[in-house]
């Protein structure tokens, strides 16, 4: 590990004029510390934001819940107004980590978690000493992964430069809930929808703003001179009917195969409102926009959810050997959304 210096924000506006700077920010350190440990940041300047009180707190306001950055997973988890206003974002955020990580990571943070590509968390303290390739780490050294027979390769949204899928368990709930980001740079103050906060390897080469191997290192709309202040959560009919599920090859501490978050507003056995997204799946949490938009009005049964959900994945582009994985976020799916509506 390199030496860098270290010290606390005083305020938001010193917070980002830290990251203009070229700083990391910092406050569960669960993330950042990997990242530094691994060869996968070398910050020369680290500023810890975790005393800064308007970044706490979770609240109800209006129809919705405000959720601060600093916010634990442990503490989102186990609070009385999300278990009862928003269920699928409290039940990501206890399936995430293990107790001791939730006790400490973020959920500012968990949102900006990097691929678990085991060719991209190779412990390479000299990037030039690589391994093996992964243009996430030495853009332009070329993709192990596609033909390495990760099993969390991407689905949606990969190209032949980087098949990395999102690993955070809040964020496919969030996407999932319609919730915002609010964020502030030196530009001011924005919010960004979540389920367009992060970006799939299609999208981030599109945006790029210079070549196809500055798209490695872009995975959110995140600005490096940004901070996440807080989460706005609708806690309407939907969000209120929420199931999360999550496929993972052991119960305690593992990311997911796949995992699905479904918000679902039904009566008399038909379904008014239905958001859905998948995790593990992409570079982000992937809404099925097409699946909810078919089932609007739809009755509530395992046939008529699989139908659209069947459909809906037909853009899948599973990785040789792995059409395993769109049968299993298929049923991933399905059953998230009759977990939603009580009869699973």
């Amino acid at each position: 590990m390199r030496n860098f210096t270290y010290g606390h924000a005083a305020s938001i506006g010193d917070a980002v004029s830290a990251a203009a700077g070229g700083a990391a920010l910092a406050a569960g350190t669960t993330e950042l510390l990997n990242w530094m440990r691994l060869g996968i940041a070398h910050p020369e300047r680290v500023v810890d934001v975790s005393r800064l009180p308007e970044l706490d707190g979770i609240r109800a306001e209006g129809g919705r819940l405000v959720i601060g950055a600093l916010a634990t997973l442990g503490a989102v988890g186990a609070h009385a107004l999300v278990r009862e206003r928003a269920p699928v974002l409290a039940e990501a955020c206890l399936r995430a980590a293990s107790p001791q990580l939730r006790n400490r990571a973020t959920l500012g943070g968990n949102v900006l978690q990097r691929t678990r590509c085991p060719y991209f968390r190779a412990e390479a303290p000299v990037p030039e000493r690589m391994p093996w390739a992964c243009n996430k780490r030495v853009a332009g050294s070329g993709c192990s992964a596609l033909e390495g027979g990760w099993d969390r390769a991407a689905l949606f949204g990969w190209t032949d430069a980087c098949v990395a899928t999102q690993p955070s368990d809040p964020a496919v709930a969030l996407s999932a809930l319609g919730a915002e980001a609010e964020i502030q740079g030196p530009r001011g103050v924005r919010r960004i929808a979540m389920n367009a906060f992060h970006l799939t390897q299609e999208e981030a080469a599109r945006t790029a703003p210079t070549s196809n191997t500055a798209a490695f290192g872009v995975e959110t709309q995140l600005r490096s001179d940004e901070i996440i202040l807080r989460y706005h959560v609708p806690a309407d009919a939907a969000s209120r009917r929420s199931a999360y599920l999550k496929v993972r090859e052991r119960e305690s501490y593992e990311y997911a195969m796949v995992s699905a978050a479904a918000c679902l507003d039904a009566t008399d056995g038909r379904i008014r409102q239905l958001r859905l997204a998948l995790g593990s799946v992409a570079q982000k949490p992937m809404r099925l926009t097409e699946a909810e938009a078919r089932l609007r009005d739809a009755p509530l049964s395992e046939a008529t959810i699989r139908a659209a959900i069947v459909a809906a994945l037909g853009a899948a582009r599973p990785l040789p050997g792995q059409a395993w994985k769109t049968k299993l976020v298929e049923n991933a799916a399905v059953r998230a959304v009759l977990t939603a509506g009580g009869i699973a």
